[in-house]
Order: C-alpha cells, then structure tokens, then sequence
C-alpha cells in the first residue's frame, strides 16, 4: 500500500502538468510551442543542469561509471534496433530513431527528480546529455543521411553539462546570487516541458496505430530489459540503476516527430509511435516505478 502511494504521488504531478498541456491546446488556447521550446532548452534546462551537477554530492567516480554505462547502454539499444529493423524490413529512415530514442528530456527528468529526488537529477541530467549528444548526431544522420556536429557545438546544454562537470570536478562554486538565479531559471524546466509534452501529443495526427502499438510494446520491453542488464552489468547503486531504467523505459520522443516531418520520412507513422507509446508509458511507468524503487 505504501508503495503504491509512493508510486502514485511520482506518477501523479507528472502527468498531471502534461494533461494541462494537452487540454490547453484541445480548449483552443494558444501556445507557442517553438518559443516555449526554444527557451527551454536554451535557457531554463541548461541552468538546470549546470547547477543539478555543480551542487551534486555524487562522487566523481559514481558519475564516471553511469557515463560509461548510459553511453554502453545507447550505443547496445542502437545495435539492436537496427538489427531489428533490418529483420523485419521496416523502413530505416521512419522507425529506427523513434525506437531508439526517448524522451529523456520532457519526461524522464521530471520521473527521476519526483522518484529520487536530487541524487536522481544529478543522474538524469547525465543521462540526458549523453542522449542529447547522440540524438543531435546519429539521430539526424538516421532521418536526414547526414549529422549535426556542428549543431552540438552550439547547443547549451552540451556546455552547460562541460562547465557543471568541470565545477564538479574542481570543487568550484558560483557567486551565491549567480547560483539562486541560475537555479530559479532552472525550477521553470520542469513544469515547461512537461505542460509542452501535452501540447506537442495533442497537436500530433497519428496514423497506424495497429502497428504504432505493437512497436511501442516491443520498445518498452526492450528498453526495460537492456537498462535492467546494463545496470546489473555496471553493478549500479539502488539510485543510480533506478535513473538508467527509468530514463530507457521513457516513450517516443516528440522531436522523432519533428525530424521525421522536417526531413520528409513518414511522420504520421511516427506520430502514431509517439501518441502510441506515451499512453503505454502513462500504463506502465508505475510498474517500472514500483520495480526499481
């Protein structure tokens, strides 16, 4: 019983702020989801994470193997879609990168700050750099046929993530005015792209449902599976293997949707993918939950 509140009151607050979104948009509200977007990651998650790995009391050593083990667990995740997708024959360009990516950002982050509290987002936001990273180069070159390098140089997250492991490491502080400011423009991350979540799944026009949730269903239990393996592999503590499956187990990532429309692939297929999986997510995220807390 206590579990299960537990779990409720994890789950709850974050589905909630993405139903706002999605009634807003559905109420004909306006919503500017590229602005919102925009300055969010340009300015609200970068704070976040700066500060989440500046103030962090992980030790270096802990955040070095979580690195490794996220970067191990994408690059396994990536191998073994692409032979999936190559098995069945499914088109590569439409249905690798939602399968392989998740929504880290939007969704996860707010998961593990709720379940683990600054331990986990200390671990989050890690996990979602490396994702970020490899979403800006591989995940680009799967949709378009070319990556981003140079897109990734200038993003601020990537050098947000450098300056706050760079802190870490030496032990440095910010100015305490500096550091309320960064961390006050950080706490708006959160509910922004969690109430943005809503609106982007409430604008998507899905199509193929039928297979969108058989793919969706694959995903999870694959994505499940390999963060439960790589985890047990690392020999992670409670927390951090709890991040690393959570973070795997996130559904479709709404920018999967984005590429695919921007670069011409069949994006009602992937539209369909991210509506199908985030409803699964809503379905299994406390069984996930319940599982590695």
């Amino acid at each position: 019983m206590n579990l299960a509140l537990t779990v409720l009151e994890i789950v709850a607050p974050v589905f909630m702020l993405a139903a706002v979104g999605f009634t807003w948009v559905k109420l004909g509200f306006e919503y500017r989801i590229q602005f919102i977007t925009r300055f969010a990651m340009t300015l609200a998650v970068p704070s976040l994470i700066f500060v989440a790995l500046m103030q962090t009391e992980i030790s270096g050593d802990d955040l070095g193997v979580f690195t490794i083990a996220t970067v191990i667990g994408n690059l396994a995740l990536s191998v073994v879609f692409w032979i999936f997708v190559k098995v069945t024959g499914l088109n590569q360009r439409t249905y690798l990168s939602p399968l392989v990516f998740g929504n880290t950002g939007n969704l996860g982050l707010p998961l593990c700050i709720f379940a683990f509290g600054d331990a986990g987002l200390g671990y989050a936001v890690v996990f979602l750099s490396v994702t970020a990273l490899w979403s800006f180069t591989y995940g680009i070159y799967l949709v378009a046929g070319q990556g981003s390098f140079a897109k990734v140089v200038r993003e601020p997250m990537v050098w947000a993530t450098i300056l706050g492991a760079v802190f870490l490491w030496l032990g440095w502080e910010t100015p305490t005015f500096l550091t309320n400011g960064l961390s006050l423009m950080g706490q708006m991350a959160v509910p922004m792209m969690l109430i943005t979540l809503g609106v982007a799944v409430a604008r998507l026009t899905p199509g193929n449902i039928g297979p969108a949730i058989a793919l969706s269903a694959i995903k999870l239990i694959v994505c499940v599976s390999l963060g439960w393996s790589v985890a047990e592999y690392f020999e992670l503590g409670k927390v951090a293997a709890g991040v690393l499956i959570v973070q795997f187990a996130t559904p479709v990532a709404v920018t999967s949707y984005l590429l695919a429309e921007r670069f011409g692939a069949d994006s009602n297929s992937v539209a369909g993918m991210t509506v199908a999986s985030t409803v699964l997510s809503i379905m299994a995220m406390p069984v996930v939950l319940a599982f590695v807390l």
